[in-house]
């Protein structure tokens, strides 16, 4: 399904949008200070305390902000300065649009989001539980970056949106209130993650944690074409 819809073209200028603006520093410096206090910690005390940089900032934090620069990137500034209508304008699947471009939010949040969350995790010490970590990762990161795709799709001001679900959705209610793991991308990660690893918590069903992951994708990413679709049928932007 996939490749019937997928466009090459598409995914190439998106990713000259993702590597050709100023976010693109943001979402290398992330990463690279992740490593950096990961390996300064572990340095001046231990392995142990060190990973606890990951599973309190790493994890909850730099994957979601990487997804969230990576997503808005490659379809915000089209919908910001209109531009999105002249793509819109050639005769282009606009599920194949979505598709190729959260492909390219895809593989910048798992190469600046949960690569660096393994090599932070390795560096501590533990492979078995850095491997974990970073499945749960790049579960995580996969739907973040389907859902933060048909966020930008949706309103101009993707970025703050995206941030105020992170920030007190997943973050501030998440450590309050134990139900909302069930509802929560991070911790459906990290429940898959705990299969490879009892290190991580377990707050979810694993069924349920790969299942709601999975429509999470599917939908945003489907979302995400819709809402392009009605563009083009309504002539906005």
């Amino acid at each position: 399904m996939t490749s019937a819809v997928f466009n090459p073209t598409i995914a190439t200028l998106a990713l000259q949008a993702l590597l050709g603006r100023r976010r693109f520093f943001l979402l290398l410096a992330f990463p690279v200070l992740l490593i950096g206090l990961v390996a300064v910690v572990t340095a001046l005390t231990d392995g142990a305390a060190a990973y606890e940089i990951l599973p309190r900032l790493g994890y909850p934090l730099v994957l979601p902000l990487v997804a969230i620069l990576a997503a808005s990137s490659v379809l915000g500034p089209e919908v910001d300065d209109g531009s999105i209508a002249y793509l819109l304008s050639k005769p282009v699947n606009r599920y194949g649009i979505a598709i190729s471009k959260w492909l390219v939010a895809l593989s910048a949040t798992l190469v600046a989001g949960a690569l660096p969350i393994l090599v932070a995790a390795l560096i501590t010490g533990d492979g078995t539980r850095a491997t974990a970590l970073f499945v749960g990762a790049a579960v995580a990161g996969t739907a973040y970056s389907a859902l933060f795709l048909a966020i930008a799709a949706v309103t101009r001001h993707a970025v703050i949106a995206s941030l105020m679900f992170v920030l007190i959705w997943e973050s501030l209610l998440g450590n309050l209130f134990t139900g909302v793991a069930w509802l929560s991308i991070g911790q459906w990660g990290l429940r898959i993650g705990h299969e490879l690893s009892d290190q991580l918590p377990d707050p979810a069903n694993l069924p349920w944690a790969i299942g709601a992951s999975a429509v999470v994708t599917l939908v945003g990413v489907w979302f995400a074409g819709d809402r392009l679709r009605s563009f083009s049928l309504r002539g906005e932007d």
